[in-house]
């Protein structure tokens, strides 16, 4: 049940990520697990070991300009949801995922759903974490701040932005062990800052959300979404008409659960995540 740390490089961007390998023989389909701001993989490792002890392999990257990926200056990788996409296409097809689960949150998890949405016959289902899913969702101004003039530059460089934006948007406590590792990159090089700084500002939210509403309107897989009733950013009414508005939907909500779910509350969350990747569809 251990998770292996890889690495991977990929037209001149070194992906970082985790994967859990399955037990046993299996035909389950693999999943795809993708963190959001200001996170990394690592949210998933509480997550990773029990896909994996039910015969599911599951890999969580870390994305580019977060965790331990490459951190490219702009210039050189635009960090707006194409860019991501493009860049993920190319981490899926090195690792030869032919159809997978997919698992979102956060808000760079609705650079994921857009990539379902333009890769549809890759994707067999999809699990949704309070990630933006509807034109109400706005970034948080604690997020929102980081990416102003001048005022960005220096919160972006201040390792401490992640203790206080993962703990107010899970409204918990998380142990100084874990911070440790998602502040890692920041102590390590500025380019994690700047990366951070170029993603807030170029998340294009207010083209995104209109792609995902209207897209998955038409979508015919199953979406379990699984929502923390107390995320400080993101209202549950979105999960409701979201779940309303697609044909295969089923809401999840998720008492005294804030932003980050997979942080505090993986055992609640895995009741029904595990039996939903279990259900989709084997390999061909």
């Amino acid at each position: 049940m251990s998770i292996i740390e890889q690495k991977i490089s990929i037209d001149s961007l070194e992906w970082f990520y985790r994967v859990a390998e399955p037990i046993g023989k299996t035909d389950l389909l693999p999943v795809v697990l993708l963190h959001g701001l200001v996170s990394q993989s690592y949210s998933w490792r509480n997550i990773l070991p029990a896909l994996s002890q039910q015969g599911t392999k599951a890999i969580a990257p870390d994305w580019i300009g977060f965790g331990f990926s490459s951190k490219p200056e702009k210039r050189d990788f635009a960090y707006t949801p194409d860019a991501f996409i493009t860049a993920l296409g190319g981490f899926i097809k090195s690792l030869e995922i032919e159809r997978f689960s997919l698992v979102v949150q956060g808000f760079l998890g609705s650079v994921g759903l857009q990539y379902a949405l333009r890769h549809p016959e890759q994707i067999a289902n999809i699990a949704i974490l309070n990630t933006p899913i509807s034109s109400t969702a706005k970034l948080p101004w604690k997020i929102q701040q980081m990416g102003l003039p001048l005022a960005g530059e220096m919160m972006t460089q201040d390792p401490l932005l992640v203790d206080r934006t993962l703990e107010g948007g899970s409204r918990y406590v998380i142990t100084d062990t874990d911070l440790d590792v998602y502040r890692k990159p920041f102590l390590k090089t500025s380019a994690a800052g700047r990366a951070l700084l170029a993603t807030i500002r170029n998340l294009q939210l207010a083209k995104a959300m209109p792609e995902i509403e209207s897209g998955f309107k038409e979508w015919q897989q199953p979406i379990l979404i699984q929502w923390g009733m107390i995320d400080p950013w993101l209202g549950v009414e979105m999960a409701e008409n979201f779940a309303k508005s697609v044909p295969n939907g089923e809401l999840v909500k998720l008492n005294n659960v804030g932003h980050y779910p997979q942080e505090h509350y993986h055992e609640t969350i895995l009741q029904d995540l595990l039996p939903f990747v279990r259900r989709a569809e084997e390999k061909q």
